[in-house]
């Protein structure tokens, strides 16, 4: 039999593989609930967000249930059945690490545009932030104004590898497992505080202050990594 490609998995889908085949197995039946995430963490040896990743993942692929105030459950499935690769172009990075990178790119990216910003930079984010507070007046989710603000504040500094890695790492995001996972916890709620933490932003560029632009997309990275990290009972909450 001729040999295979071997493609390196990420640790979530890693630990989704681990839990599938328990699922498989019998470990967890049909109906039942599965050990809580700080459980999972201790036992796998892994990190809570990442625990959270491959539930998601595993959910998305029909393997197990997100019941809000309950906990997850595990599903019945076809024993053939596997958590999709990524495809070509979108290397479905776990949502909750690809924050955590973005904390890193974007803090500079910010600390640069505050150094470097012109009056046609700023009013691109004003105008992001803008589309932003309309759509979630509207009852939408604002993902354009965002990716519009994110670039606009990534294309000031007129770097292209630096402009093209922020929407990379946003586009990301259009990926089925962070979709999901923003379907748990996303709100125009909690649109409406990431609108607020952009604003802080966009103030500290204005001024010119290279440090408070850094420290208020850090901010702004930490508190939207503490939204997705919420306890399941907060899910789909209004």
């Amino acid at each position: 039999m001729p040999l295979q490609t071997v493609e390196p998995q990420r640790l979530y889908r890693q630990i989704a593989e681990q839990l599938r085949v328990l699922i498989k197995a019998g470990e967890f039946a049909a109906g039942t609930r599965l050990p809580a995430e700080r459980d999972l963490a201790r036992q796998l040896g892994v990190s809570r967000p990442s625990v959270r990743e491959a539930l998601i993942a595993l959910e998305v692929e029909g393997w197990v249930e997100v019941r809000s105030g309950s906990g997850v459950y595990a599903l019945d499935r076809p024993s053939g059945a596997r958590l999709a690769p990524a495809e070509p172009g979108n290397p479905e990075w776990g949502p909750l690490e690809l924050i955590r990178a973005r904390r890193v790119v974007e803090g500079e990216t910010a600390a640069i545009a505050a150094r470097q910003a012109k009056r046609r930079d700023l009013d691109a984010m004003r105008a992001a932030i803008d589309s932003m507070a309309r759509d979630a007046d509207a009852g939408k989710m604002p993902l354009d104004g965002d990716r519009a603000f994110h670039t606009a504040i990534a294309q000031t500094g007129g770097n292209s590898v630096l402009s093209e890695t922020v929407q990379t790492f946003w586009d990301s995001r259009r990926g089925p497992v962070f979709e999901r996972l923003g379907g748990h916890f996303e709100s125009v709620r909690s649109w409406r505080s990431a609108i607020a933490e952009h604003e802080l932003i966009i103030d500290a560029i204005r001024l010119h202050d290279a440090d408070a632009a850094r420290h208020a997309m850090h901010k702004h990275m930490d508190k939207s990594h503490a939204r997705f990290s919420a306890s399941w009972r907060r899910a789909d909450q209004p």
